[in-house]
């Protein structure tokens, strides 16, 4: 018998995504753009990445940049103050395998 693969476990990794301008975007009217702070599950970052992307596109955002801050143990490790809430979004994110956006901050000219 063939042995199975072991299954990597997801993980959750705040991403920070820069995105412009797209009509329907739901960005302010006089926004340039924006920054979105996410927490994403995935059994490593770049499926985390490629999966916050893809969603931010079927929701007519325009994704330029992506920043990765890492795991929950990452972050605590780099000695990064991480409290209840977050947390809770985190543990969300987790659990619905998904993408939370946390904090949506526009940018103006």
């Amino acid at each position: 018998m063939a042995e199975e693969k072991k299954k990597r476990p997801q993980q959750v990794y705040t991403l920070v995504i820069e995105v412009g301008r797209k009509a329907g975007d739901g960005l302010p009217k006089d926004a340039t753009g924006a920054a979105l702070m996410c927490y994403a599950s995935g059994v490593d970052e770049a499926e985390a990445v490629r999966e916050t992307v893809a969603l931010l596109k079927t929701a007519d955002m325009a994704p330029l940049d992506v920043s990765g801050y890492g795991t929950l143990e990452e972050r605590l490790a780099n000695g990064d103050e991480i409290d209840d809430e977050e947390r809770a979004l985190m543990d969300r994110a987790l659990a619905e395998n998904s993408v939370v956006v946390a904090q949506v901050t526009p940018f103006y000219d």
